[in-house]
């Protein structure tokens, strides 16, 4: 298309017509799965991960996935899963103003808990001060780490992933 400029950065539009997405009402009652894959290529590892079959691809490989919200029970097995890192655990129950955001992270060092660092958006811009809730690195997870970070509710939909900690070079 003439004039549109491709950035690998899902636009609102193609969120809001993502069929992995869950409503504002399923993420206002705890952590759900949040599936931002937007491009129809062959890949299913999120359907075939889910214990509770929340995510389904169905028969056409290069289908998108679609989240039955009702299944979801938010464990984010498919978070670490998700070759295209396009998978988030969202939760904007928490009391107080603040929601939480689990993203596949994949640099060294890894934060600790208790670390309050940058949270940035789809576009790695810094969007809000996030505090370190978990760092889970589970044997199931393919060596990918699942950060927990606690954020402004209202940051909950932009916040998905945090900047890189400097590396100690001494």
């Amino acid at each position: 298309m003439e004039g549109v400029k491709y950035t690998g950065i899902p636009s609102a539009e193609e969120l809001a017509n993502c069929p992995g997405r869950p409503s504002e009402e399923r993420m206002k009652k705890g952590r759900v799965a949040c599936v931002e894959c937007v491009q129809e290529i062959p890949c299913n590892p999120c359907e075939g991960i889910c214990p509770f079959h929340a995510i389904t691809v169905g028969d056409q490989i290069t289908n998108l996935p679609h989240l039955d919200e009702s299944k979801c029970t938010g464990c984010g097995l498919c978070v670490a899963n998700c070759p295209g890192l396009a998978i988030f655990v969202v939760d904007k129950s928490l009391d107080g103003g603040q929601g939480t955001v689990d993203f596949p992270f994949e640099y060294l060092p890894l934060p600790q808990k208790g670390d309050e660092v940058d949270a940035v958006g789809r576009d790695g811009q810094f969007v809000c001060k996030g505090t370190v809730m978990a760092v889970t690195k589970a044997k199931n997870y393919g060596g990918t780490a699942v950060v927990r970070l606690k954020v402004p509710v209202e940051y909950v939909d932009q916040v998905r992933s945090m900047k890189r900690l400097p590396r100690d070079v001494g």
